[in-house]
C-alpha cells in the first residue's frame, strides 16, 4: 500500500474527505518523524520499532570508474520486528 492508497482507504472507512484524510496521515508521519529526530526511536505495538543509527565515514569506490572515494557519515532509518 502506498500513501495515496492509505489516504483513500481512511477517507472511505471514516467517511472523510480525501483532503482531511491526507492531513491526518501526514500528521501521523510528522509525529513519528519528530520522535525519531528527538529520541532516535519510535515504537508502535504490533507493528515494530523504528530507530535512527549512524554509519561512520568510510572508504568507498566509484563503480563506474573504480576510483576510490571518501564516503561521509550517514544517518540510517532502521525498522525492526515488523509483524504481518
Amino acid at each position: 500500500m502506498n500513501k495515496a492508497e492509505m489516504i483513500n482507504q481512511i477517507a472511505g472507512d471514516y467517511d472523510l474527505s480525501k483532503v482531511k484524510a491526507k492531513q491526518i496521515v501526514e500528521q501521523v508521519f510528522d509525529v513519528i518523524g519528530n520522535d525519531l529526530k528527538k529520541e532516535g526511536r519510535f515504537t508502535f505495538p504490533n507493528l515494530g520499532t523504528f530507530t535512527v543509527t549512524e554509519r561512520a565515514a568510510r572508504k568507498g569506490r566509484n563503480p563506474a570508474t573504480g576510483e576510490p572515494s571518501k564516503l561521509k557519515p550517514q544517518k540510517l532509518f532502521v525498522s525492526k520486528q515488523l509483524l504481518l
